[in-house]
């Protein structure tokens, strides 16, 4: 098949079951910041973020060998399979051993031996679904994200709204949904057939272990980066009002707007990341990253555009202001988290090329110099402006992040790049969001303008890959 047929494809269903399961969990959002105060909520972040650091650092993050090594087809699925599933439980099992000094970080005392489960499950959903993928099971797997959202939707009305447990009623809808994926996507795809003890081989766990392990520390960087700046915000001193608790909990609440980029990206990214993987080494490998990275771009720039100028509307459908009318406060910090959330979009398009060549390591020295440069600057700059420190650290942390891989990521695989496009583009969006910060007199109008001109000079880049989809010239 095509190579942008067989992308377009692959976008097209997971966008089905990605786009419906997002949707959901954007309308959870709103659940949350009904029956959770600003602080609250930020303390559910933080427990997500643990969680999310937990579970590459316990499972070797195998899970990213999995997809790697289930789409080649020089590696036996069963061992692949077999190998990454006990790797998953000896960490677990290292995991429960270290578990008791959980209990001494504050916002998790009293929710450890949860926060065990959930990780322990979510950790299994993860290199469940990701195998289901790589073996080929596009549609189940677009499925299952629809029904996993559908069913911790259910569960959070029943603990949350109902049973009004809080937090504890968060982690245990995340834990039921997760255990409920993981057993119908062993049914459905009779995964029994793909493990066996025999089929765990020692030189497939060294290959796939020596991919995953440099993997570890890049999620936790990213995390970090991505987290810090609420720690920050919540411990540190600084502006009245724009630190502590409630400030932490605002700038969580600022930051599921510009999730809407994310799922955007999402969708084409889950594609994208298979196509590096089977189109690396083929001869016209550079010609297809220019193409599809354009495209790319400007559906980014497009989006981004779109959701800043509406940002508004979001800002009233997602945050309940009539619960919590401080809510009102985060639409000022979204804006240019839009931006941070696009340029963090890019980087994972780019580290694709690491995953396909095989070249974790880069992907970890240059996420260590983002998560250095971002836990500086958080200090110096949220003591002095709060959250709108925090903001400007994000994205200069993620505009360095982006110069260091453009050069050094095509180095593997090369491929021409408009540098002025991109000035260009992320200049007008900066413009864009300043303008709706401030909210000068005739904001509106002249984020329309611009929103106008950033569709007219991106939508060229889109018809052309639309058009090589289509065989057209």
């Amino acid at each position: 098949m095509n190579k942008y047929k067989n992308l377009a494809l692959n976008t097209m269903i997971l966008g089905i079951g990605t786009f419906g399961s997002k949707i959901l969990a954007m309308l959870l959002t709103r659940l949350y910041t009904t029956h959770m105060g600003s602080e609250i909520l930020g303390n559910k972040e933080l427990i997500e973020a643990t969680a999310s650091v937990l579970i590459p650092v316990f499972t070797f993050a195998i899970s990213e060998s999995v997809i790697r090594y289930g789409l080649d087809k020089d590696f036996n699925n069963k061992q692949v399979f077999s190998t990454a599933m006990g790797v998953q439980f000896f960490g677990m099992l290292i995991m429960l051993l270290f578990s008791p000094i959980l209990s001494t970080i504050p916002f998790i005392k009293g929710y450890t031996h949860l926060l065990v489960i959930y990780v322990i499950v979510s950790a299994l959903r993860q290199t469940v679904s990701l195998f289901v993928r790589s073996v080929g099971y596009m549609k189940l797997y677009a499925l299952d994200g629809i029904l996993a959202t559908l069913s911790l939707f259910m569960f959070n009305i029943i603990f949350i709204s109902k049973m009004e447990l809080g937090l504890t009623g968060f982690m245990l809808s995340i834990i039921s949904s997760d255990l409920c994926s993981v057993i119908f996507l062993f049914i459905t795809t009779r995964l029994k057939r793909f493990f066996s003890l025999s089929a765990i081989d020692r030189e497939i766990t060294r290959i796939m272990l020596r991919f995953s392990i440099p993997m570890i520390p890049t999620s936790i960087m990213w995390i970090i980066t991505g987290f810090s700046d609420r720690i920050f915000i919540k411990y540190l001193n600084g502006p009245e009002g724009e630190v502590g608790g409630a400030a932490a909990g605002l700038y969580t609440a600022a930051s599921k707007i510009p999730n809407l980029v994310s799922m955007v990206s999402t969708v084409f990214f889950q594609a994208w990341n298979m196509s590096a993987i089977t189109e690396y080494g083929s001869k016209e490998i550079g010609k297809f990253y220019r193409k599809v990275f354009n495209a790319y771009q400007s559906i980014m720039y497009i989006a981004s555009a779109g959701i800043i100028l509406f940002v508004d509307i979001l800002s009233g459908l997602l945050l309940n202001y009539d619960a919590h009318p401080e809510y009102h406060k985060a639409v000022y910090y979204t804006p240019v988290l839009v931006l941070s959330v696009l340029m963090m979009c890019f980087n994972m398009f780019l580290s694709s090329i690491y995953t396909a060549a095989q070249k974790t390591k880069n992907s970890f020295w240059t996420s260590f110099i983002v998560t250095v440069l971002n836990l500086v600057l958080n200090f110096f700059l949220i003591q002095k402006y709060g959250v709108h420190g925090a903001i400007a650290t994000t994205f200069i942390s993620y505009i360095i992040c982006y110069i260091i891989r453009i050069i050094d990521a095509r180095r593997y695989i090369y491929f021409k790049v408009s540098h002025g496009f991109t000035i260009i583009n992320v200049g007008l969006l900066l413009a864009m969001a300043l303008i709706m910060v401030n909210r000068p007199s005739g904001a509106y109008i002249y984020s329309a303008l611009i929103f106008a001109f950033i569709l007219l000079v991106n939508f060229r880049a889109v018809i052309t890959l639309v058009n090589k989809v289509l065989h057209r010239k």
